[in-house]
């Protein structure tokens, strides 16, 4: 059977042209996991309960179930974690809820807790 690749592939090897040569490479960088960090949503005796949950729902992406779950561990607590996030986003959504809080009058402290 005739296989006209076959030719090609035997012209090609013995063409000097085409001699072997090596690719140098550059060894690939190790990339890290970026360190995450825990957003944690403090109690206090003046934010309403209602404004957590919305907090949970709008900056943190929480179901309703889930954002009222959390609402009372900050609540109960004093404590609720609003997600985990690579230090840069954590850093974000707290300045973004600090700013919102303050714009509703509303103490809600935001701090972030880095993972061991």
């Amino acid at each position: 059977m005739f296989h006209p690749f076959k030719i090609l592939c035997d012209e090609r090897r013995s063409n000097s042209e085409f001699e072997e040569t090596s690719v140098l490479t550059t060894p690939k960088e190790v990339l890290k996991e970026p360190l995450l960090v825990k957003v944690l949503l403090h109690n206090d005796d003046y934010t309403p309960m209602d404004f957590v949950v919305e907090i949970l729902e709008n900056f943190f992406n929480k179901q309703k179930e889930e954002a009222h779950d959390i609402m009372l561990d900050v609540h109960n607590k004093g404590v609720g974690i609003g997600g985990v996030y690579p230090r840069e986003i954590a850093e974000t959504k707290a300045d973004l809820i600090h700013k919102y809080a303050h714009e509703c009058d509303y103490p809600l402290k935001c701090t972030l807790d880095e993972q061991s």
